[in-house]
């Protein structure tokens, strides 16, 4: 066990071997990634892949991951990232009593088993997913941290079961971070000990946006201007009528859509300024952004959208660019972002946007002192105050 008089902040996350649980590792990169990618550096991280939050159904989508999964689990520990090796598990997608008690015994084991190969001692268990209810804090672990990135009891099809999950596993946490304010309220009475460390950007990759040397995607150079643009998954959370709204509004401009599609495209039927783009990966997005006239948030108004703090928004202003976003409250306290409530206004916010669309430095300097690395210290510092409050015997409970 670690001391807090043996360690200052610098050095409370340094040397670790962190289990992780988290999204699939292949997938786009997430706070998840960026944070852990940076803890690499100085420990060894066990990266869990994603652990169901809902019940597969027969879609073709829910066939395919299982299909994926199966896969990851016949590959075993890989090693994509330098000092960050990945398990896919072999867990039941179910969440009764029987399922959490199998999916205990055999997850435990398969993790244990990872752990025994990598010779990991007294580790962090560090998650993102209530799914690791059944398994954190049983690892032998120094330390179980909680990372609430999301209000899971809010997707659709979460089962009732996930609720129970969390609760658990935030009261079982030494330390709960959280990256919104809303979700500090929602986990506040599960644990005292609980952090906002809001999200940060990879400054330096899209601030390339507004270099004169990138080049922009060959797909936008043919399309008429103005560039109405969004990127990221395209699933239940994101307002595709209020997309079509926007074409339809501005049937002059082309109204460019990158990511994954999760959700029904109905609403975008018959739209010829609409313009899929597919999943591009990261490595492209500032060149997108760069074609980018506005860049926008348009989210459906629900508590997962009002407990979110999307990325994309931080990334999209790194970039240079005119924001405008559907009422998120992490949104709404940030500079140069135009937020509106209500068909009408978006489509004013727009139309105001369009005029004010020369890519400016003063919005990406706005971000540019919000990297991954200074959360990463905000982290670290948290960690240490833990080991603090354990040394002098301060409990944490749920709050009054």
């Amino acid at each position: 066990m670690i001391h807090s008089h043996e360690l200052n902040q610098t050095d409370a996350l340094r040397g670790r071997d962190i289990v992780c649980f988290s999204n699939d590792w292949d997938g786009d990169p997430l706070s998840k990634t960026h944070i852990m990618k940076i803890l690499a550096r100085e420990n060894r991280i066990l990266w869990i892949n994603s652990v169901s939050n809902r019940r597969p159904t027969a879609s073709s989508h829910d066939l395919r991951r299982m299909v994926k999964k199966l896969g990851d689990v016949v590959r075993g520990v890989t090693e994509p990232w330098p000092n960050i090796y990945v398990l896919g598990p072999l867990a039941l997608p179910a969440f009764g009593g029987l399922a959490r008690r199998i999916n205990s015994s055999v997850f435990r084991a398969q993790i244990l088993g990872a752990m025994r190969q990598l010779r990991f001692e007294r580790p962090i268990s560090w998650s993102f997913l209530p799914g690791s209810a059944p398994v954190s804090g049983s690892l032998g672990e120094d330390l179980v941290v909680y990372h609430c990135v999301d209000e899971f009891t809010a997707f659709a099809g979460a089962p009732a079961e996930i609720g129970e999950m969390e609760g658990t596993l935030a009261r079982r946490a030494d330390l709960v971070l959280v990256s919104a304010d809303r979700l500090r309220e929602a986990k506040l009475p599960f644990n005292s000990n609980c952090r906002v460390v809001l999200h940060g950007v990879d400054h330096e990759h899209f601030s390339k946006a507004l270099s004169s040397s990138t080049p922009l995607p060959p797909e936008l150079e043919a399309l008429p201007r103005p560039v109405i643009g969004f990127y990221g998954l395209m699933a239940e959370w994101v307002d595709l009528s209020l997309v079509r709204a926007v074409a339809d509004a501005f049937a002059h401009a082309s109204v460019v859509l990158l990511g994954k599609v999760q959700t029904s495209l109905e609403p975008l039927a018959g739209a010829t300024n609409v313009h899929m783009m597919g999943r591009r990966p990261y490595e492209e997005l500032p060149q997108w952004c760069k074609g980018f006239d506005v860049a926008l948030l348009p989210f459906v108004d629900s508590e997962l959208a009002r407990s979110s703090n999307p990325l994309k928004v931080r990334e999209y202003l790194a970039a240079g660019l005119p924001v405008v976003s559907t009422p998120v409250p992490e949104v709404a306290r940030l500079d140069h972002c135009r937020v509106a409530a209500g068909r009408q206004a978006f489509l004013q916010a727009v139309r105001d946007a369009l005029v004010d669309r020369t890519p400016r430095a003063a919005r990406s300097q706005s971000v540019a002192s919000e990297s991954w690395e200074a959360k990463v210290q905000e982290i670290r510092s948290a960690v240490a105050a833990t080991y603090q409050r354990r040394s002098v015997g301060v409990q944490v409970l749920p709050a009054e």
